[in-house]
């Protein structure tokens, strides 16, 4: 059971981490920016990572991200990714801290009920068969990092690897396909702070296996820098591939709660990548998830997100997800159905015409 410190309403839908109600979150009280900075701060000081993004009014400016972090000299951004050594800004670009698998096809992904992969949709020019592409693999790339900080992370155990000094070249990793792999899915973390890494991973692969399908996706949380984004999607669009956004929350404070930084860079992002969909309507560019997070990711944070979506285009498909108790926020309970369904609704009436209800087995 959680208090929310401002209104001192009690109630199992307030994670004692955050220690405030959604409530008090969408009103933006001023007097709760300090405490959600401490509870933030206190989740990232055991990896050795800056409570908020750096801004050393010395240091060298990352341009990756929205966080923009300016690093001092022996210091770390924001991800814990990028650092600056000698007087330049390192990592992520040409070698990676980055772990791979190979994940027979169709696969859980949150675009699996739309993309050739999971459905044979754009056969013969994107997909290997007309339905599911069972006997083919996806090359499923986790970089391990975040330019987020999500206090119920699903993947928390990334930041324990932080550290570890894996030099991973976008040759060895372009290596890994072979040829039964029909798609490359970049995911993590967040590919984000690894992206230029990953866009050279994409060329090599793509320019070694020219006249065959290989599609090129990527899940993030879309903070990227918008030219990085354009050239995602140019690969994805010439691929097959797609981008999937997580859409975390709607509300600015909210989204600040929940993850420490602001979404206004995803939600431009995402309109960016809306504009190009046009110009391959059998696949989907762009797919959209949010994880329903009990007493927090509610119905009406839902209706806002599914209204901005729609505003782009109401047929872009849209992924709800189950949420299960874990990492900082493992003191509250697991999505009901009913929330679940509430949502759908939620988003229909925001007038989407293509949303699903994902790992439905995590509903309680």
């Amino acid at each position: 059971m959680g208090v929310c410190i401002h209104c001192g309403t009690s109630s199992p839908l307030i994670s004692k981490t955050i220690g405030v109600c959604v409530t008090c979150l969408r009103a933006g009280y001023d007097s709760l920016a300090e405490h959600l900075l401490e509870v933030h701060e206190k989740s990232r000081k055991p990896f050795g990572l800056p409570a908020l993004p750096p801004q050393d009014p010395e240091g060298i400016t990352c341009q990756l991200c929205a966080n923009s972090c300016q690093i001092a000299e022996g210091g770390i951004g924001y991800c814990g990714i990028r650092s600056v050594t000698g007087g330049k800004i390192r990592g992520g670009t040409r070698e990676a801290n980055v772990d791979w698998y190979h994940d027979p096809l169709p696969t859980n992904c949150v675009a699996d009920w739309v993309c050739p992969g999971g459905t044979g949709r754009g056969y013969p020019h994107y997909a290997y068969t007309q339905g599911p592409e069972h006997g083919y693999k996806n090359l499923a790339v986790f970089y391990n990092g975040c330019s987020f900080n999500c206090l119920y992370c699903q993947n928390w155990h990334f930041r324990e690897r932080l550290a570890a000094q894996k030099r991973v070249l976008a040759s060895e990793l372009a290596s890994a396909v072979d040829s039964k792999t029909a798609c490359i899915c970049y995911f993590g973390g967040d590919p984000t702070p690894h992206l230029v890494h990953s866009i050279n991973v994409s060329r090599v692969a793509v320019q070694e296996n020219q006249g065959r399908i290989l599609r090129v996706c990527w899940e993030t949380n879309g903070s990227m820098n918008p030219a990085l984004l354009s050239r995602m999607i140019d690969i994805s669009l010439e691929s097959g591939g797609c981008i999937k956004f997580d859409l975390k929350a709607w509300t600015e404070n909210l989204h600040r709660a929940l993850c420490g930084v602001s979404n206004e860079r995803t939600l431009d992002n995402f309109k960016r990548v809306a504009q190009s969909i046009y110009k391959r309507p059998e696949v989907p560019l762009v797919v959209a998830s949010t994880l329903l997070v009990p007493g927090y990711v509610d119905k009406k944070e839902v209706y806002q997100i599914a209204s901005f979506i729609s505003r782009c285009s109401p047929d872009i498909p849209y992924t709800l997800l189950g949420f299960y108790p874990h990492f900082l926020m493992g003191d509250l309970p697991r999505t009901t159905r009913e929330q679940a369904e509430e949502c759908r609704e939620a988003a229909r009436e925001a007038g989407l015409t293509r949303i699903r209800i994902g790992n439905e087995h995590l509903l309680s």
